[in-house]
């Protein structure tokens, strides 16, 4: 009888694990996104514009309604196409847009792309001076507050960060100048220069229009001491909005820092709070202020429109104002499109900025 012998049953080769898909997002992915979403953005806001605006009827007739005859009024409708299909006209509008033909304004007859570019620098000055002086109080006096916690300095820089982001940007603006410039008399009352700051800034070649710029190429110090002296105070009364945002951000995300291992074995190693605050902490803390900045754009473009009225900065904020009352839509089409466009690139820069420093965000 032959023995049965069991041979060993061969296992299956071991296969080799298969490779995961890296979790997240890469950076590039991530960037294109965000940049494809612009366009969609600026459609819809450059829509409900347009669709907006017609809602008191034309242009012409909510801007010379009254002032002309009717015969003249219907001519002047009729050359500008406003007695067209509605439809026909947002799709001629849209193609204007693409072509960056915005027209001309209705109540001073300008090249609405030459006002925009006259005025909009000025706009883009007051802003960035706004966020300087955001950033130069909003981030120490957070510093300070998350270092002096739950004592009397963290309680005063509370009550101030509230107080910067209530208070109205205009009520702030008109107290500025009655301390500052009538009381005190340290500051001018309102403007951008002097007259002798406007005639030298409008005999310059090929300037920038960010007048503190344009002083310091020409060397003029006096004209940039003057040009310094008249943004002190529209910058502050812009600037205290986001400052009151930026030291509840970085006192929060401080507190949260200083309590991490990394910041305790600081500690323990005998390193001075002094140090790990400015040398460690404070960094991290920055980040959400980093995030948070496209929108604070949006918010001091707002504010601008306010703050220029009450200091008569004449910048976009000002002409939106004076065509508003004038009721010339279609400036105040181009104005707000520009707006709408600035808003939505700032946020996408913001977010490339974001995803570099953070790798977190583009998960």
């Amino acid at each position: 009888m032959t023995a049965m012998i069991d041979l060993p049953v061969e296992e299956p080769a071991l296969q080799a694990p298969k490779s995961k898909k890296k979790a997240g997002g890469s950076l590039g992915k991530y960037l294109a996104i965000r940049f494809v979403l612009i366009f969609p953005t600026i459609f819809i806001l450059v829509s409900m514009v347009f669709f907006l605006m017609r809602l008191t009827g034309d242009p012409i007739t909510a801007a010379l309604g009254g002032r002309l005859p009717a015969e003249q009024l219907a001519i002047r409708i009729h050359e500008a196409g406003y007695d067209r299909p509605l439809l026909v006209q947002y799709v001629e509008y849209l193609g204007q847009i693409a072509t960056g033909n915005f027209g001309r304004t209705i109540s001073d007859n300008l090249l609405i792309s030459d006002m925009l570019a006259t005025y909009g620098t000025a706009t883009l000055e007051l802003a960035i001076n706004a966020l300087v002086v955001a950033l130069l109080i909003g981030i120490p006096l957070g510093m300070l507050a998350a270092y002096k916690r739950d004592k009397w300095q963290d309680a005063i820089s509370r009550v101030a960060a509230i107080a910067f982001y209530a208070t109205p940007v205009f009520f702030a603006g008109l107290i500025l100048k009655l301390v500052f410039s009538i009381w005190l008399g340290w500051f001018p009352v309102a403007g951008r220069g002097n007259t002798s700051t406007e005639i030298f800034m409008a005999q310059l070649e090929a300037p920038s229009g960010i007048y503190w710029l344009d002083a310091l190429r020409s060397g003029n110090m006096t004209v940039f001491w003057d040009v310094v002296q008249h943004a002190v105070l529209p910058a502050v009364a812009l600037g205290l909005l986001t400052a009151g945002i930026f030291l509840r951000l970085v006192r929060t995300n401080m507190i949260g820092t200083l309590s991490r291992d990394y910041v305790e074995a600081g500690r323990s190693r005998g390193v001075s709070e002094f140090r790990l605050i400015t040398k460690h902490a404070y960094k991290p803390a920055l980040i959400p202020i980093i995030t948070v900045m496209g929108l604070q754009i949006a918010l001091l473009l707002g504010g601008a429109v306010l703050t220029e009225t009450t200091f008569e900065w004449k910048g976009l904020g000002f002409q939106l104002a004076q065509y508003l009352t004038a009721r010339d839509f279609v400036a105040v089409q181009g104005i707000v499109v520009l707006l709408a466009v600035i808003v939505a690139v700032t946020n996408f820069i913001v977010d490339v900025i974001a995803a570099l420093i953070d790798p977190r965000v583009r998960y």
